[in-house]
């Protein structure tokens, strides 16, 4: 199995609401486990077989642990957003974005000890690596997909991204 492949695996686990995963292939395994996993949710679940579409050719089914998706969580009055100083709003439809391909934690710098990858007034190409993105305790470099200036990074330094959350704002006349 590729690496892009495991990264679908993830993807496809994360979207789908499961807990746990497991999957075996002769000498080769993959377990993966989400945030919400728990022993309790291992206990009651059913085995289910649901097809897995990778590049691979023929892949096999294999069953995996599924648990009902979970109660919806009670409505909570949102806390009005902080006021800022006044500003007039930006003019952002011109922008590209840099979006999260795999829910992890965003890093912009391949080591604490090392200049982040890009700043804000970068120009940078298509397939040039933007940031780190840590999943499962594999670190994904993240690569753009537009070519252009960077006009605004969105997320903190060591932050939890979602799947498709904007990581970066890009100028393609920058």
């Amino acid at each position: 199995m590729t690496f892009k492949e495991i990264q679908d695996l993830i993807k496809l686990v994360s979207r789908t609401g499961l807990t746990e995963f497991k999957m075996k292939d002769g000498e080769f395994n993959v377990h993966i486990r989400t945030e919400k996993y728990t022993k309790e949710t291992t206990v009651h679940s059913t085995q289910q077989i649901v097809p897995v579409q990778t590049s691979m050719p023929a892949v096999p089914q294999y069953p995996i642990a599924a648990t009902p998706p979970p109660a919806p969580a009670p409505e909570v009055a949102a806390a009005p957003p902080a006021k800022k100083a006044e500003t007039p709003a930006e003019d952002t439809s011109n922008l590209l974005e840099v979006k999260s391909p795999i829910v992890g934690t965003f890093y912009r710098s391949p080591s604490p000890d090392k200049p982040a990858y890009v700043k804000v007034g970068d120009t940078i190409e298509k397939g040039q690596v933007v940031c780190i993105i840590e999943a499962m305790k594999l670190f994904n470099e993240i690569e753009s997909e537009v070519s252009g200036k960077i006009v605004k990074v969105l997320m903190e330094d060591s932050s939890p991204v979602e799947y498709e959350q904007v990581l970066f704002l890009v100028d393609p006349n920058g």
